[in-house]
């Protein structure tokens, strides 16, 4: 099923997650493959905001346990491995809190996989028994473009799709 980009968006962001965590729930709907959950979560967000410049998941290695390793994702070339701790998504992974961060440049610590982002916000993912599978990263070109709106809708969306939401 191809996902269509119409130009009837919501102009309020809150409204169009919304509308958007009703799509990818359809479509997922009766699928049990975790790639091909991510896949879509990562391939409809990002064409839904066209402020997304990469929008993808950093898996937890089983091998390691606190490593990131890169997962499905759009956008250009991401960092393949990020250790807990390092960089946004380290952060995230490790204190397994949201990360919105308006100045990725100003962050302790940044990992620039791509320098043309600019800000980024990073969710961790759990599964239905709470363990940290996963985080949901996203990145634009634009200063400040994550706030709240987009932390509340990803963190909800995550849950839905991936635990026990």
């Amino acid at each position: 099923m191809a996902h269509v980009i119409r130009d009837d968006r919501p102009a309020d962001k809150a409204e169009r997650y919304a509308e958007v965590e009703g799509e990818i729930l359809a479509v997922l709907d009766g699928e049990p493959d975790l790639t091909a959950r991510m896949a879509t979560v990562a391939s409809m967000l990002n064409d839904a905001f066209p402020d997304y410049f990469w929008t993808g998941f950093y898996v937890v290695d089983p091998a390691k346990g606190d490593e990131l390793v890169v997962g499905p994702y759009q956008g250009t070339l991401g960092c393949l491995r990020i250790p807990f701790g390092k960089g946004v998504c380290g952060a995230a992974a490790a204190t397994r809190k949201t990360q919105v961060v308006e100045d990725v440049h100003a962050f302790p610590g940044h990992i620039a996989c791509d320098s043309r982002s600019n800000s980024e916000i990073v969710v961790p993912v759990t599964d239905a028994g709470g363990r940290l599978i996963a985080v949901l990263d996203v990145d634009s070109t634009k200063h400040a473009t994550f706030d709240a709106v987009d932390a509340e809708a990803l963190e909800r969306l995550t849950a839905k799709v991936f635990g026990a939401g």
